[in-house]
């Protein structure tokens, strides 16, 4: 357990932000599912609209946001 009064407040804020951030990537894998389940136009937007906000907080880098973009995309294109 932290001692000083700075390492519990770390620890309190931290808390939060794992909460925040485990919302935020449960919606963007939510989104993505119900996209592989649909594959239709509108369910592509929102799983992009989902990815794109979940890096733009900092929850997944940008990398990998465009890298699960593109593998969606490709499966559009597939179908």
């Amino acid at each position: 357990m932290p001692i000083t009064k700075s390492a519990i407040k770390k620890l309190r804020a931290d808390k939060k932000k794992a909460t925040f951030n485990k919302a935020t990537k449960t919606k963007a894998k939510t989104a993505i599912d119900s996209f592989k389940e649909l594959l239709s136009a509108e369910s592509l937007s929102k799983a992009f609209s989902a990815v794109d906000r979940a890096a733009k907080k900092g929850v997944i880098k940008k990398g990998k946001a465009d890298r699960i973009k593109a593998r969606l995309s490709k499966k559009v294109a597939v179908k």
